[in-house]
């Protein structure tokens, strides 16, 4: 098999907030580079890529250059795909736009190789289990009035889902005292029953991280994410040592060697994979094999219908971040039962593109 063409475009995408009709803002759009790969068999992978923000153009020219030496290359062959690839960028790697291309065509050629094989993906890497804990996402923003958040919480509960995020790190004139009742609000909200996830998003110093991350240990969340500079494996360290509170992070990573990092300094007690940045489901894996050598859980980041693939397939996956991104533009995705996710059971990823939403979306 070989692959003969490739072919990408950006969509615009309406930012909303379904799972508990959180605030919106008008106008708000998310930008993606979808991507198609055709072989000379006849099947045709997909993927996509994003975070590129005002710089998706330049995304999706890094997509196109990379996809065009990839033809008439074997798509079953997604490491020797990779290498070439990568040689032919030289010094524009690791991170970057570079991963994040890299990513959309890895995706697509696992796509390909499930199709030509009839397996879903999740059969292919691992096969460890059908259902997965998933949590919801995106619905409890710091960015949400307080009075929304103890409304939605509760309705994210009626909805079936047994584990929910929220953010701390709270924009304009905030203090300890008012993250500290933020979350137990929440908590409160919901009873001691349910999975209460905080993101911090690399917002505090290392010190507010302990200051703050001890005042909240009485409401027993289930982990504590990116409480500061992703990068500072150091100072991670030193909170995830002082708290009782699991930590998390990982998500703003680019590939294998600064999750190793990050793993060798004991800075997180969870790894959270996000699979654009890892540089696609072929260098996920791998993150994820080193977790479990390492004897920590692995959680995704964003992009659930392939996720759900993903932490199914390994002994190590905890559960999958239900935020719908990306959902606009697929005919068909998960939907959580009870608060789980069944695997997919069609090939590949088990995904086709709407086209009418293609169109409707196109920049």
């Amino acid at each position: 098999m070989k692959i003969t063409k490739i072919q990408s475009q950006v969509i615009r995408v309406p930012v909303d907030e379904p799972l508990a009709d959180g605030p919106g803002t008008p106008g708000a759009m998310r930008e993606f580079v979808a991507l198609r790969v055709g072989t000379d068999e006849g099947i045709e992978g997909i993927g996509y890529t994003f975070f590129g923000a005002a710089l998706t153009g330049a995304l999706k020219h890094a997509v196109d250059a990379l996809g065009a030496l990839a033809v008439g290359e074997d798509p079953l062959r997604t490491e020797a795909v990779a290498a070439k690839l990568r040689a032919a960028a030289a010094g524009s790697g690791p991170g970057g736009l570079l991963t994040l291309a890299l990513s959309a065509i890895d995706i697509a050629l696992w796509d390909i190789r499930g199709k030509s094989l009839n397996l879903p993906l999740w059969r292919m890497i691992g096969g460890h289990r059908e259902r997965v804990p998933t949590y919801a996402s995106g619905a409890l923003m710091r960015t949400f009035p307080l009075d929304h958040l103890v409304k939605a919480a509760p309705r994210l509960v009626e909805k079936g889902f047994r584990q929910m995020k929220t953010q701390l790190a709270l924009p304009g004139d905030t203090s300890p005292e008012k993250e500290v009742e933020r979350i137990r609000r929440v908590r409160e909200s919901i009873g001691p029953g349910i999975d209460l996830m905080c993101d911090i998003n690399q917002r505090w110093r290392v010190d507010q991280a302990i200051d703050i991350g001890t005042r909240i240990e009485d409401a027993h969340l289930y982990w504590l994410e990116d409480v500061t500079t992703a990068d500072d494996y150091q100072g991670l360290a030193r909170v995830t040592g002082a708290l009782a509170t699991p930590i998390a992070g990982g998500e703003y990573l680019y590939g294998p060697a600064p999750h190793r990092q990050m793993m060798e300094a004991r800075s997180v007690d969870i790894v959270m994979i996000d699979l654009m940045r890892a540089g696609g489901i072929t260098q996920w894996l791998k993150i994820a094999g080193m977790a479990e050598a390492f004897n920590l859980p692995v959680v995704s980041h964003l992009v659930p219908e392939i996720h759900v693939h993903l932490i199914a397939a390994i002994p190590n996956g905890l559960t999958v971040e239900y935020m719908p991104w990306t959902f606009k533009i697929f005919e068909e995705v998960p939907v959580p039962v009870n608060g789980e996710l069944e695997v997919p059971r069609k090939p590949g990823l088990g995904l086709k593109f709407d086209e009418a939403a293609l169109k409707r979306y196109a920049v």
